[in-house]
C-alpha cells in the first residue's frame, strides 16, 4: 500500500516536496489557500485543495490522523497560519508531523506545538553549499547525524595514480571511500584498496566534519 502524505502550502519548498515525491509510490494530497499553486501541484498529486490552513473543519475533513506523514510547508507564508496548522495536525492525532521554519524561535515554537521533525531548508542548502565555496573539488556533501559527512568529491591531483592502501586515507584522515564514480561515463563502481585513482575519478567517502578539507589541503 502507497504511503500517504498530506502537504499543506505550495509555496517554493511545498511545490518542489510534492514534486519529488510524485516520483516515487506516494499517494499525495496537497493543500493551497492559492487556486494558482493548487493547479500546479494538480498534476503531481493525487488530490488537489484550495482553502486556507487555519480553517479547522476544512482540515479535519482531509483526516490527517489516517495519513502517514503530515507536512505544513507555509513558513515562507505565514509563521502564524503555519503554527496554527500545525497545532491542528496534533490536535487531529497526526502520525508524524514535519513542520518548516523560518528561524530558530519559530522552530521551537513549532516543536512546542507539535511538530516532530522540523526544517528549514534554506539552512540546510546553506550548510550543504558552503563546502563548494571552500573547494571547487567538493561536488557535494550530505550530514548523516550530528558529525558524519556522506562527500562527492572530484579527486585531486595529489591523489591520482595511487593506490587506496598507499594513499591510508582512513588512517591518515579518517576517510572511508564508499565508491567511486566515472565523471565521463556516470559509472559506479565499489573499490578495494588495489584501486588506483584516476584524473576524472568522483569520489564518494564517509568521514567527520573536516576530513575532506583537510585532505583536499593536503595537496595545497
Amino acid at each position: 500500500m502507497a504511503k500517504q502524505v498530506l502537504v499543506v502550502g505550495l509555496g517554493q519548498f511545498g511545490l518542489g516536496l510534492v514534486r519529488a515525491l510524485s516520483q516515487s509510490d506516494v499517494e499525495i494530497i496537497a493543500v493551497d489557500s492559492d487556486e494558482k499553486q493548487v493547479n500546479i501541484a494538480a498534476s503531481w498529486v493525487s488530490r488537489a485543495v484550495c482553502f486556507d490552513a487555519t480553517d479547522e473543519d476544512a482540515l479535519a475533513q482531509l483526516h490527517p490522523e489516517k495519513r502517514d506523514v503530515c507536512v505544513c510547508a507555509t513558513g515562507d507564508q505565514s509563521k502564524e497560519v503555519s503554527i496554527i496548522c500545525t497545532a491542528l495536525f496534533k490536535q487531529f492525532g497526526a502520525k508524524r508531523i514535519i513542520a518548516r521554519a523560518n528561524d530558530d524561535l519559530h522552530a521551537r515554537i513549532l516543536r512546542l506545538v507539535g511538530a516532530d521533525e522540523v526544517v528549514n531548508p534554506e539552512w540546510d542548502f546553506g550548510e550543504r553549499f558552503a563546502p563548494r565555496i571552500i573547494s571547487e573539488n567538493v561536488l557535494g556533501e550530505m550530514l548523516l547525524g550530528s558529525d558524519l559527512v556522506i562527500s562527492e568529491i572530484m579527486a585531486p591531483s595529489h591523489l591520482w595514480g595511487k593506490s587506496l592502501a598507499d594513499l591510508r586515507l582512513q588512517t591518515r584522515f579518517g576517510i572511508t571511500i564508499i565508491a567511486v564514480r566515472d565523471q565521463k561515463t556516470g559509472k559506479i563502481s565499489n573499490v578495494g584498496p588495489d584501486y588506483i585513482i584516476a584524473d576524472g575519478d568522483v569520489v564518494v567517502s564517509a568521514a567527520k566534519r573536516g576530513s575532506i578539507q583537510k585532505l583536499l589541503g593536503e595537496g595545497n
